[in-house]
């Protein structure tokens, strides 16, 4: 039997761009592609958190370190600039592998710059 598992997340990025007349897809700067381990072309799910919109699509590399989280094509109507996003790819896991797996989970300033980086989110009681 095989698990989807969150695999990586790059939590609370701030959209810098939003391209309508593009060929779709979300270009990422290719430095935090590379700490999240997320691959160019892989896809991705994005969870838009100042209006609630979720969609799918790839990842594409942006120049290292741009900063650069740009939502391209139809996306573009679910995102706009200065907009949060957390930004998610799932991988299948089978028995075996989910013995110890832990997701790579990077989070961001206001300028996308890495400020931590975690493989467990910390349970919040109110």
């Amino acid at each position: 039997m095989l698990t989807m598992m969150l695999k990586a997340k790059l939590h609370r990025a701030c959209v810098t761009h939003s391209e309508l007349h593009y060929e779709g897809s979300c270009a990422i700067d290719g430095k935090l592609l590379e700490a999240a381990g997320i691959r160019e072309y892989e896809q991705i799910q994005i969870y838009n958190v100042n209006n609630g919109e979720r969609f799918t699509t790839y990842a594409i590399r942006a120049e290292d370190g741009s900063g650069i989280i740009s939502i391209n094509g139809a996306a573009a109507h679910k995102a706009n600039p200065g907009d949060r996003v957390i930004i998610c790819a799932y991988a299948m896991l089978n028995q075996q592998e989910l013995l110890n797996f832990k997701p790579t989970l990077v989070y961001l300033d206001d300028n996308n710059n890495i400020i931590r980086m975690s493989n467990s989110i910390p349970v919040q009681v109110a």
